[in-house]
Formats: C-alpha cells, sequence, structure tokens
C-alpha cells in the first residue's frame, strides 16, 4: 500500500469484522525523537492465541473466504523499511491493539495519506462503531471521535453520505491545527 491510512483503514476493517463496538486510531509524530507511531485499538473478539504467534506470517489468517492475509505483514514491513517494526497484543475476549513504529526522516517511510477520507470512510459505513481519532505532533494535538461527529452532524444520521463532507472538514481542519499536510 502506498500510504499509511490505507493500512489504518485495513487494520480497522479487521477490528470491525472482529466484533469492535470501539476503535481507537492513535498517530504520534515526534520529531525530536524521529519517530512516527501509529496505534490502532480495539474491544473486539481477540485473536486466538495460536494464530497470534504467527500473525506477520502471509500465509497465517482467521479469515474463511481465503487462505492468505496481507494486512498485517504488509504493514510490518512498511514499517521496517522505514527503520521501524510492529508489535500485536490481543487477548480473546478483551480486543486488539496493532502499533506501528517509523523513522519519520526515513527515505523509505510511506506518506502517511488522507487520515481524513480514511476516517469519514470508516466512520460513515460503521455508524454503530464508536470510533476516537487521536493526531499529535509535537506539543499540538488533534482529538475526534464519533460522539463528537454527532453533536456537529445535529440532524445529519451519522452514516448519510451528506456526512462525509462535514466529517472531512472537521478532520482536515484539526489536522491543519496539529500542522500534517
Amino acid at each position: 500500500m502506498r500510504e499509511l491510512s490505507l493500512h489504518i483503514l485495513d487494520i480497522a476493517q479487521n477490528s470491525i469484522e472482529a466484533g469492535a463496538d470501539n476503535i481507537e486510531i492513535v498517530v504520534s509524530e515526534d520529531e525530536s525523537s524521529d519517530v512516527l507511531t501509529i496505534r490502532i485499538a480495539d474491544d473486539g473478539s481477540g485473536i486466538p492465541a495460536e494464530i497470534l504467534k504467527s500473525i506477520t506470517d502471509p500465509f497465517v489468517t482467521s479469515r474463511k473466504t481465503r487462505r492468505v492475509g496481507l494486512g498485517i505483514p504488509l504493514f510490518r514491513e512498511a514499517a521496517r523499511m522505514a527503520g521501524g517494526d510492529l508489535e500485536v497484543r490481543s487477548a480473546i475476549g478483551e480486543g486488539t491493539e496493532i502499533k506501528a513504529d517509523f523513522r519519520l526522516s526515513n527515505i523509505d517511510r510511506a506518506p502517511l495519506g488522507d487520515m481524513a477520507e480514511t476516517m469519514a470512510l470508516l466512520i460513515v459505513c460503521n455508524p454503530e462503531v464508536n470510533f476516537e481519532y487521536r493526531h499529535t505532533r509535537g506539543k499540538a494535538r488533534f482529538v475526534c471521535s464519533t460522539n463528537t461527529l454527532v453533536e456537529i452532524l445535529g440532524d445529519i444520521p451519522l452514516g448519510s453520505p451528506s456526512a462525509v463532507p462535514v466529517i472531512r472538514k472537521v478532520i482536515k481542519e484539526g489536522l491543519e491545527h496539529v500542522q500534517v499536510s
């Protein structure tokens, strides 16, 4: 995948398929330590121990529709190419957390991509899921949650196509505040 936001979309979709009611997406840019961290945590069903130990193997998946699972292995490879790594923690019935670190200055680090579009797509297509997106850069911080968006949208249903431009605008303005391009 060319952009890290597409990895986030893929991992969040896995969380939804695992029955998550709450998904937290955190992006942290720490220029002083030259690290970009992406963390996706959910309260879904969790990953069985036998799958968790080989989760970065592309030929291991819990899906019944296909025999390969490329999302986590590709995300891990993107992190490693950029001087970082990926770790997965999970417990049955408690959820899963995936954390990837990247060297911000690494020439092989994929761009973050369009987080406003990624979050708008996730939220509008899954209005029953509570999302919280946090993005920090240095001391600047932006937080956007499904609950906040429901208040902003007023009478517009969260799952409505007319919610998309509003959600995009809220997130783009928030990211401008933390100076994310």
